[in-house]
């Protein structure tokens, strides 16, 4: 009897092992990608939260150490700093602050960013309030230099004076950058911090078994908000649902979805930055793809993964900021739902047959293909913001939008060719899919 047993074991678990490496890879993902959809409009945020106020990361910090440990090493952790706390966040090179600009270091108190570019914030009576300026330079790290900085040249340039003395932060950058601003209008922390996708916690801290707002439990569409609410360029709400202009907002234009709190429906407090294919903007390139850094989801919302229910933070670690365009993880982040022999592709037997390009070079990374750099941080900067349209760019689609070729995936490696040769090059190697062939652009 026992030798029958083990047999039968044996027999089953070589069933489900042949079972589970024959299922497709999006497999463990089936609950996510199956949970009803809940409509736009609809509020996902916990009743008991509703009520609740934000309290901060330090009171997160007391029961959720791992979490805060991770977020604290993350640079959401450190968007805005405190220059009197701690004077090492300066990144830049004071003593060639060039001659003209309206700040110094004494005068700036908080500082915006580092990793790619950094801004100062400065004490100012703005529109009759206390409020924060930005200085007239910003430091780029990419080339180690002061540039010009003009934050009123954005959409809202008939907004504000063209002074950046007159320019509030509080309309423009703290909802996104200060914990609670968005919801309440008082910076309740100088970090993009627990609450900011989560909620505030006031209640949850109280009672622990009283909700915030998890993400993850939600319809996947709804789930992206959390990142979309600052990861999506848009415009102040009231230009669409007031039919007011730019120019009617004079000093009160908001770029950031002002009342937002996780869990609400984002659609009823944000407004995306418009876009129409073929027709470029500041943001974006005639097909779609970034000019600007902070416009992922502006890409993304247009992409099959979205509209199927593959979410940010299926990529992306909320808590630790992994794999990011600085310190990619490689195919492997890609890999583990697209991988050879999934339904869901690549439809080859070999990534060197898939990408023709040798399986360890640089043309065998999906994200050199799939996620061209196309943006840049500051006019001045290089290219190094990834698209996160996720489908491939034709040469002959580069050239037909006018884009520039460096833009192009192909031609941002193989620059001794022309964009034409590129497209031929994917003929020859049967390439083309039929709707390129349609599109009368395309050569």
């Amino acid at each position: 009897m026992k030798k029958l047993l083990f047999w039968l074991t044996l027999v089953l678990l070589l069933i489900a092992a042949f079972i589970w490496g024959n299922m497709p890879k999006i497999a463990p993902y089936y609950k996510q990608l199956t949970k009803p959809r809940v409509g736009m409009n609809i509020d996902l945020q916990p009743k008991e939260q509703r009520s609740a106020h934000f309290v901060g990361s330090q009171k997160c910090k007391e029961c959720h150490k791992a979490k805060y440990h991770d977020w604290k090493a993350s640079m959401h952790s450190k968007m805005i700093q405190d220059i009197r706390k701690n004077s090492s966040v300066v990144v830049a090179d004071f003593s060639k602050l060039p001659k003209d600009a309206d700040f110094t270091l004494k005068d700036a108190v908080y500082t915006i960013g580092s990793k790619f570019k950094q801004r100062y914030m400065i004490p100012a009576k703005i529109n009759g309030k206390d409020d924060y300026r930005l200085g007239n330079y910003q430091w780029n790290t990419q080339t180690g230099k002061w540039q010009h900085f003009k934050p009123y040249k954005y959409w809202y340039h008939n907004s504000y004076p063209h002074d950046n003395k007159q320019f509030p932060t509080s309309t423009t950058c703290d909802g996104c950058h200060f914990t609670g601003y968005m919801a309440t209008g008082k910076r309740v922390e100088p970090a993009i911090a627990c609450e900011n996708c989560h909620g505030p916690g006031s209640e949850h801290v109280k009672d622990p078994d009283s909700p915030v707002f998890k993400a993850s439990m939600f319809d996947p569409i709804r789930t992206n908000e959390v990142c979309l609410q600052c990861h999506m360029r848009n415009r102040d709400k009231r230009i669409e649902t007031q039919g007011a202009t730019a120019k009617d907002l004079w000093m009160n234009a908001t770029d950031y979805p002002k009342g937002y709190e996780p869990g609400k429906p984002l659609i009823s407090y944000k407004l995306p930055a418009p876009f129409a294919l073929g027709q470029g903007t500041k943001e974006f390139w005639p097909n779609g793809a970034a000019k600007k850094n902070r416009t992922q989801g502006n890409e993304y919302i247009h992409d099959a993964m979205y509209k199927h229910g593959i979410t940010c933070i299926n990529c992306h670690d909320p808590h630790k900021l992994t794999n990011t365009a600085q310190k990619p993880q490689g195919n492997d982040a890609c890999m583990k739902c697209h991988s050879f022999g999934s339904v869901i592709g690549p439809h080859q037997d070999t990534l060197e047959q898939h990408t023709h390009h040798k399986a360890d070079s640089k043309g065998s990374l999906c994200i050199e293909c799939h996620m061209p750099k196309t943006g840049r941080h500051t006019g001045k900067s290089p290219l190094t913001v990834r698209s996160h349209r996720f489908a491939f760019t034709y040469p002959a689609e580069t050239k037909a939008f006018g884009m520039p070729p460096e833009t192009n995936a192909c031609f941002a490696c193989h620059k001794d060719k022309t964009l034409d040769s590129l497209q031929d090059d994917l003929k020859a190697w049967g390439q083309l899919e039929w709707e390129k062939l349609e599109t009368p652009h395309v050569k």
